[in-house]
């Protein structure tokens, strides 16, 4: 990740902290996994939310991906997955929306006069890391 990127996303990041306080980010993802992610993962993110079995695609639990990488939380990859924009080869064909598009065109709607002033990158880095914060807490101990 480059400075300027990194600078962007702490920026998107703290200016969501100081806007929602100390469980800000933590808030803020569950508001981010409930409205885009609980549909298929489920509340408790286990893979059995409305849509599993009803889609031909088996829902992963996103519970174990610390524990499916030797107790490691997978960030950067969690982060690629979400943002979509960079295609992993390996994970072949994308079956999941690309929530970082999402993230773009709502930004620029609902924040506009706001954003005008700042970096609409930013803005959509610090939600998805916001919901990267509440994934990892959604992780097996």
């Amino acid at each position: 990740m480059s400075s300027i990127k990194l600078q962007a996303a702490i920026l998107g990041a703290v200016t969501m902290l100081l806007a929602f306080g100390a469980n800000g980010a933590e808030d803020i993802g569950k508001l981010e996994y409930d409205n885009n992610c609980a549909v298929c993962h489920g509340t408790t993110g286990k893979g059995d939310g409305p849509y599993a079995g009803i889609i031909d695609t088996r829902i992963p639990d996103i519970t174990i991906l610390q524990k499916s990488n030797n107790g490691v939380f997978p960030y950067d990859a969690v982060y690629q997955t979400i943002d979509g924009r960079k295609e992993i080869k390996a994970h072949g064909t994308r079956d999941m929306p690309i929530w970082g598009n999402e993230y773009n065109a709502a930004a620029a709607s609902y924040y506009a006069d706001y954003l005008r002033q700042y970096n609409v990158e930013g803005f959509v880095r610090g939600r998805i890391l916001a919901l990267i914060n509440y994934i990892y807490t959604l992780q097996e101990k």
